[in-house]
């Protein structure tokens, strides 16, 4: 791995909050994902199952976890099966986890070869009452393609129909929302090494630059920092491309007097920072430009302030809502009488803001939470509002990542430039 070892601590104390929230005599499966198929022999970049990975920090293809609290023999209660490596596998592929080298990661003790899944399973699936497995429940996902997780649950339903089946995705959720003080170091080191690849651009924008030289100035500098990359596709976005919520083809030349919008980012060790920045692709941005981004950057100090304990969800967009569409009667681009015919159900504002403001992060981008919970310490969310004027052809959208504390909120990203005049002054520093 690029990344630097975990303590297994972290794996440790996670397996046992998950083992508080278990029913008696529950058994917890869960695989690692598969690796897909792109063409011919051709496959994608493995990418681990973060639920597995929160479990264990196992950061391998074709793995296992079991977890079993109540089981009788106590070196079965944590069970890891692995890919067994042998010299052509090493020779094509190389490193595989071996078994002492697992037990260091994930404090794991017992381990045993994948080929010995079967037969270890029988011996230990008949204590169980409950069989607890795994599936995405985001609400956002849109899966096609048949997953692992899928599988594996249609054969075990096969093999032993008589026993109960329960979710263990709303046992994940809730554990996932709160992030654990190792977590917030890993993600903290995720936002600098996306402070670094920022500030690079500072020097390097200018009009004639094309958008695909950004984006490899910023793979450059996150890899050359242990990252594998990008935490999400990149978007670099000039002019009215800016005004294009998923624009990430980045094939277009900035042009003087554009503002480029940036949501870019680092991974690092699987966790992901979700950064929004603009910048003037000339250096300084105009009255018009300026006064559109400081309207965003209120927008995003007032919300950032409403990220607090005991905050609703739906609450803190409706109010964040009410707080943009002030803004916008400011900038002429909404009349009170917009405001007083609007649709309740799609208020006026969002013809210029027309998504959210937060979103759970973690070991996802858009990561796991249950929106009816009240906001409590320990979450971490985005805050991004924006507005977008394609008639202007001008899109702005501030964000950064933000801590819920026991007393308010606490700003990862503070140290990255955010006001307009601290950008145009290293941009020509």
């Amino acid at each position: 791995m690029k990344y630097h070892p975990i303590d297994s601590q972290l794996f440790v104390g996670n397996r046992e909050r998950l083992a508080k929230l278990l029913k008696p005599k529950s058994a917890v499966l869960l695989n690692a994902n598969d690796i897909l198929p792109t063409n011919a022999d051709g496959t994608m970049r493995f990418r681990q199952n973060n639920d597995l990975f929160y479990l264990s920090g196992i950061d391998q293809e074709e793995s296992i976890l079991m977890l079993f609290p109540d089981c009788p023999d106590p070196k079965h209660r944590e069970v890891l099966f692995l890919r067994e490596t042998n010299e052509r596998i090493a020779v094509w592929e190389g490193y595989k986890y071996t078994k002492e080298h697992a037990r260091q990661v994930s404090g794991i003790q017992t381990i045993y070869w994948l080929s010995q899944f079967d037969s270890i399973l029988k011996t230990l699936v008949f204590e169980a009452k409950r069989l607890c497995l795994n599936t995405n429940e985001h609400t956002r996902a849109n899966v096609e393609t048949e997953t692992r997780d899928a599988r594996f649950i249609r054969q075990m339903q096969e093999r032993f129909p008589l026993h109960r089946y329960e979710r263990l995705a709303p046992l994940m959720h809730n554990l996932r929302a709160i992030k654990q003080p190792q977590e917030l170091a890993i993600l903290q080191e995720a936002i600098r090494i996306t402070e670094d690849g920022f500030r690079r651009l500072l020097g390097f924008v200018k009009p004639g630059v094309w958008e695909y030289e950004i984006e490899a100035e910023l793979l450059h500098e996150f890899v050359r920092q242990r990252s594998r990359g990008f935490a999400y596709e990149p978007i670099v976005a000039s002019g009215a491309n800016a005004c294009v919520l998923h624009y990430v083809v980045n094939d277009q030349q900035c042009q003087p007097g554009d503002v480029i919008l940036l949501d870019v980012a680092a991974e690092y060790a699987n966790y992901n920072a979700d950064l929004t920045r603009c910048l003037p692709v000339s250096g300084r941005f105009t009255d018009r430009q300026r006064a559109v981004y400081n309207a965003v950057l209120r927008v995003m100090r007032e919300a950032k302030s409403l990220l607090r304990p005991g905050t609703i969800w739906d609450e803190y967009h409706q109010e964040v809502g009410k707080i943009m569409e002030s803004e916008l009667k400011g900038l002429g681009l909404l009349t009170q009488k917009d405001i007083d015919d609007q649709n309740p159900d799609w208020p006026a504002y969002k013809k210029y803001f027309m998504h959210g403001t937060s979103h759970f992060l973690g070991l996802d981008v858009h990561d796991v939470g249950n929106k009816y919970r009240p906001f409590e310490p320990g979450m971490v969310f985005t805050c991004e509002p924006g507005i977008y004027i394609p008639e202007e052809s001008l899109g702005i959208r501030l964000e950064n990542n933000i801590l819920v504390t026991e007393t308010g909120n606490e700003d990862l990203m503070d140290s990255i430039p955010l006001e307009a005049e601290a950008i145009e002054s290293l941009m020509n520093g």
